[in-house]
């Protein structure tokens, strides 16, 4: 299984011309709870999959009230710079479809 078959929504969005936001919102309050209990999203997988040192990573938070996690983290350019090819930061996201979650 997929984060994305967990997940009933995956996005990513501009929070500002440094930083990029990215909220995941689990399907139910037991898959979140699920992904919390057993940290199969954490600062490091993150750091991995955006190649990137934890400590860059601005904000992890595991929200209950919203079902979801909340990550920020710097964007790779700044909006609008030479090489910047994600204006809106709403492409950011593709990294997590393909994490893998164990089925026990």
């Amino acid at each position: 299984m997929l984060l994305q078959d967990y997940a009933q929504v995956i996005r990513s969005k501009n929070s500002g011309p440094f930083e990029l936001t990215i909220d995941i919102i689990f399907k139910s309050l037991e898959d979140y709870l699920f992904f919390k209990e057993k940290q199969l999203l954490d600062i490091d997988k993150v750091a991995t999959l955006y190649q990137m040192k934890k400590e860059d990573i601005i904000n992890f938070e595991y929200f209950e009230a919203a079902r979801g996690i909340k990550i920020t983290i710097p964007r790779p350019w700044s909006q609008g710079s030479i090489g910047e090819s994600d204006m809106h930061g709403s492409q950011q996201y593709a990294n997590l479809l393909t994490v893998e979650v164990p089925v026990n």
